[in-house]
């Protein structure tokens, strides 16, 4: 009785062994799991951190665009300028049919209002500097739509922080009377462009325009600043578009200076 008893109980060690083993198995795969999810919140957050500044990249490519590639297509051919518009708008909502892609829909979207405002004024009104403001509010009512939806936030307020640099430039261009040089350069021939430039730059040069020239500066990088500081996709691309202004800005007074 007592070699059965004993039989039995060497017979049950295995089973405690290796519920043990078990046991101490499970507990070092929680610590692993445990370590796994304490990190990996990191990679989306980098990944998101990433995203985030190419959008501010993308933003300030973007306000250059009409400058330096929509302006000579809109002088040759307005219309297909114009045209284009709808392609823009088509590729932005094929890019936000795809998770993958949707930031980059709905920022192009927002783009699409600026390059509409672009086609209809320096294709048929560039004339006029007074028509400039009022073309280039047409995607406000749109912008102010979405926003209040909640919906399509980088597109929009990309399109609102170009549009802030707009009118801070065209105010500047009324308060330092650079209108009349405006008109001029629209209708002469392109000989005569680099002595309107000039005479336009003493304007600028002067104290009166130095003055309000830092001090729009100044605007432009507090609002800039301020909005990168809220590390959002939409904030970036406000920021973005508003950063940009002064580059923009800059490329034209050193092309002013070298005519």
């Amino acid at each position: 009785m007592i070699n059965n008893t004993l039989s039995s109980y060497s017979a049950s060690t295995p089973s405690i062994d290796t519920e043990l083993d078990l046991a101490d198995t499970g507990q070092n795969g929680i610590r692993q799991l445990e370590s796994t999810l304490s990190f990996s919140p990191s990679l989306p957050l980098s990944t998101s951190a990433r995203q985030t500044w190419l959008v501010f990249a993308a933003a300030v490519f973007l306000v250059t665009v009409p400058v330096f590639i929509e302006a000579p297509i809109v002088r040759a051919l307005p219309s297909l300028s114009l045209a284009l518009t709808g392609f823009w708008v088509w590729l932005s909502f094929a890019l936000m049919s795809r998770p993958a892609t949707y930031v980059w829909g709905d920022l192009l979207l927002g783009f699409s209002w600026s390059w509409l405002a672009g086609a209809i004024y320096w294709g048929w009104l560039r004339w006029e500097p007074l028509w400039h403001l009022p073309v280039e509010f047409i995607g406000l009512p749109f912008a102010c739509w979405c926003l209040a939806k909640n919906w399509g936030k980088v597109g929009n307020w990309f399109y609102l922080g170009s549009l802030l640099g707009t009118v801070l430039t065209d105010v500047y261009f009324y308060i330092v009377d650079l209108m009349p040089y405006w008109r001029q350069i629209m209708r002469v021939d392109a000989d005569l462009v680099p002595q309107i430039l000039q005479n336009a730059l003493m304007q600028v040069q002067a104290p009166w325009g130095q003055t309000w020239a830092i001090l729009f500066a100044a605007v432009l990088l507090t609002v800039g600043i301020s909005a990168l500081s809220r590390n959002q996709r939409h904030w970036y691309a406000f920021g973005g578009a508003v950063l940009s202004t002064i580059l923009v800005d800059s490329l034209f007074l050193l092309a002013a200076i070298a005519a």
